[in-house]
């Protein structure tokens, strides 16, 4: 594919874009300290009930690891926990009993109302200065690329 007037190489090469989504990420986690200190849960395991109130239909350790791309030891070791601590139940699948799914308690949705205020100002933030046109160009440009790259994965 000719592109003109193609940069790509060298916006990827900036230095800036490299740690865009890195920085994006120590930042959030920075925000949900608090909430993480004052519940006692690592990040991950927060991230964990985070990722199961946000994508119900993902609902397994296999999951989780495949998704929200956790090492499938760090996941079992936080999934043991979090149900130790009344955060998870496990149900069994019917119809396959090596599956098990993993629910949220109710002890969660007080902790996901934080989340969702530490969120909303840390999005708020990040995307300030953005009209909701910007906005919404730059999601279609992040579904492009992720399209594209799924592409790459089966090539």
């Amino acid at each position: 594919m000719n592109i003109p007037n193609w940069k790509g190489r060298e916006v990827l090469k900036n230095i800036k874009s490299i740690l865009l989504l890195r920085d994006l990420v120590d930042s959030y986690e920075a925000a949900c300290k608090p909430i993480c200190r004052s519940i006692k849960l690592s990040q991950t395991a927060f991230d964990i009930l985070v990722f199961l109130t946000d994508h119900p239909e993902y609902d397994t350790a296999k999951d989780i690891s495949k998704y929200r791309g956790i090492e499938p030891n760090k996941v079992s070791f936080n999934v043991e926990r979090l149900v130790e601590e009344g955060y998870l139940e496990r149900h069994s699948v019917p119809g396959d009993r090596r599956k098990v799914q993993l629910v949220c308690t109710k002890k969660v949705q007080a902790i996901m109302e934080q989340e969702r205020e530490i969120s909303e100002k840390f999005y708020s933030t990040v995307l300030e200065g953005m009209s909701a046109e910007d906005i919404s160009k730059f999601e279609q440009y992040v579904q492009i690329i992720c399209n594209n790259i799924e592409k790459l994965k089966h090539i």
